[in-house]
């Protein structure tokens, strides 16, 4: 399943930040955040519950970039 979320972050390095985090967290299959339009796009593991995975995806990228918001 993929789904689309719209972020709210201050640079493009940030962004790579956390586009990073969110790989690595547990039940992301892939993502890819562009700063240009401010989205996150999110694939998710089979099975997965995408709203506790992306209840962690925000934790994982507030640890890296504080000033970070994602709509869930």
């Amino acid at each position: 399943m993929k789904k689309t979320y719209r972020i709210d972050v201050d640079c493009a390095n940030c962004a790579n930040l956390m586009e990073e985090a969110a790989k690595k967290t547990p039940g992301v299959k892939d993502c890819a955040v562009s700063f240009m339009t401010l989205r996150m796009k999110v694939e998710f593991e089979d099975g997965a519950d995408a709203e506790r995975v992306m209840q962690d995806v925000y934790a994982n990228c507030k640890k890296v970039e504080a000033d970070c918001e994602i709509e869930l």
